[in-house]
């Protein structure tokens, strides 16, 4: 079975991250695939940074030369997911929406802990057009930008931290979800600040999309994600 991960932006760092944290969680023959965008910002933080990666995500995988069994889009908030469906006959899995559907199996509600607060609008309505809003106690913001998170791990660690318990204590959440695909690896600390679960949007997006595909499930054409119809595109930069 092999998996692409894609990274939404086109931090390489943050791609091997994503990457290592993805094959931790896989099962044994299945292979993991990191990629990262030709074009786009170095980190996704806003409304046009997140629809400039959902173009690079669609580009990027539409253009992988080799077979694949799943897509895994690494990135939280609105970044293509439902293009992707559209193009694809296999499974596409996006972490914001496999964190909070793992969390759910956890217990009666759960908090996103993220970046800037300015993501967290974003990730809400994410939740919210996936159905998955009314067990979510909080989405909280570090008020770290996602560089930070590799520039200083450990001050990154103990902002997320802090808002996790803080999730805990004043929202009652309990579990926690890290809301970021750079934030992946971080779970044992917050796990030990907070005595509740995490849930780590990469790692429940790789066992989700295993699964799907050993079920031999995959998105439905009937409607909604059928394939997009033939059409001519003007001025498009890259090949359709």
């Amino acid at each position: 079975m092999r998996i692409l991960v894609v990274n939404v932006n086109t931090t390489d760092s943050m791609t091997k991250t994503i990457g290592e944290q993805a094959r931790a969680a896989a099962s044994p023959g299945t292979e993991i695939v990191p990629l990262t965008p030709a074009f786009g910002a170095e980190s996704v933080e806003g409304n046009y940074e997140s629809h400039l990666a959902a173009i690079a995500v669609m580009e990027t995988v539409r253009s992988y030369p080799e077979p694949f069994d799943a897509v895994i889009q690494a990135g939280y908030g609105e970044h293509g997911r439902e293009g992707l469906q559209e193009l694809l006959a296999v499974p596409v899995v996006d972490i914001t929406e496999a964190a909070a559907a793992t969390a759910q199996f956890l217990g009666r509600n759960y908090s996103v802990i993220t970046t800037l607060d300015r993501a967290v609008p974003l990730i809400e309505d994410r939740l919210l057009l996936a159905g998955l809003a009314a067990r979510c106690a909080s989405v909280r913001a570090s008020g770290l930008p996602v560089l930070e998170l590799e520039r200083d791990p450990a001050a990154a660690v103990e902002a997320i931290a802090e808002e996790a318990v803080r999730a805990v204590e004043e929202d009652r959440a309990e579990v926690i979800c890290l809301g970021c695909g750079g934030m992946s690896g971080l779970s044992e600390r917050v796990v030990e600040r907070t005595g509740v679960p995490v849930v780590d949007g990469v790692a429940a997006a790789v066992t989700i999309a295993e699964s799907l595909v050993r079920l031999g499930l995959t998105t439905s054409k009937v409607r909604t994600y059928a394939p997009p119809r033939p059409k001519q595109f003007r001025a498009w930069p890259m090949p359709v």
